[in-house]
């Protein structure tokens, strides 16, 4: 089977929205800026260059994807809707994943040579999250919509929040939260206020039952020095 009608398909099959692969092919800009990307890719890899670049650039402007040409991209890549999408220069995406708009492979600006991520086979990276660094996402991750993730993330693991943080790894629970829908993720800034408000009104409690021992030491102070 043609690569290009292989990836078609599998994105027909993995969108509910999709009336068939050939809408797929013509009208989904997704799947437009992954071809670009193959077709830039092989001038890259052929030291040209100039050429690799200007097939991207022409692609990030018909679609609002934009992936460099030095990128390492498996099989069967599904960007749903697309928009704002960047992928860096040493990123690498294994086989059947999908992301979502606004999501960024990225690198911190520190880091020489390898700067971006390494992510596995079936991972989902929901929209607007952003992961940065050159490190691994396991297979059949998931990270939650908005989330940023700054370091290596182990397989069957959904990492939400900002920064990321593990909340399942292998169906189970690591603490509290919320299946992954890119809706119901926890607020981290939410859940920082109510830590801040429980560590106020502990120290409210010590601080009265402070208070209570020096009226009674006072107290017994004083019925001392009147007898």
């Amino acid at each position: 089977m043609f690569r290009w009608y292989e990836e078609a398909k599998s994105i027909a099959e993995r969108d509910p929205a999709a009336r068939g692969v050939l809408q797929v092919i013509l009208q989904y800009p997704g799947y437009k800026a992954v071809r670009a990307y193959r077709r830039a890719h092989w001038f890259h890899k052929h030291g040209m260059y100039f050429i690799a670049r200007a097939i991207s650039q022409y692609a990030r402007h018909r679609t609002g994807i934009e992936i460099h040409p030095g990128a390492k991209i498996g099989k069967c890549l599904f960007i749903d809707h697309g928009m704002g999408v960047v992928i860096g220069e040493t990123a690498e995406i294994g086989d059947y994943c999908t992301l979502y708009h606004g999501v960024t492979l990225g690198g911190t600006g520190k880091d020489k040579g390898k700067r971006h991520p390494t992510v596995g086979n079936n991972v989902l990276i929901s929209a607007g999250a952003k992961i940065l660094g050159p490190f691994k996402v396991g297979d059949n991750a998931k990270i939650g919509a908005n989330a940023v993730v700054l370091s290596e993330v182990e397989p069957d693991t959904t990492v939400v929040g900002v920064p990321g943080r593990a909340v399942k790894r292998g169906g189970e629970k690591i603490r509290q939260s919320f299946e992954l829908d890119q809706i119901h993720t926890p607020d981290p800034v939410s859940q920082e206020f109510c830590r801040i408000r429980g560590d106020m009104d502990k120290l409210k409690k010590e601080l009265e039952e402070y208070e209570k021992l020096v009226q009674e030491f006072k107290k017994k102070t004083q019925a001392d020095g009147e007898g």
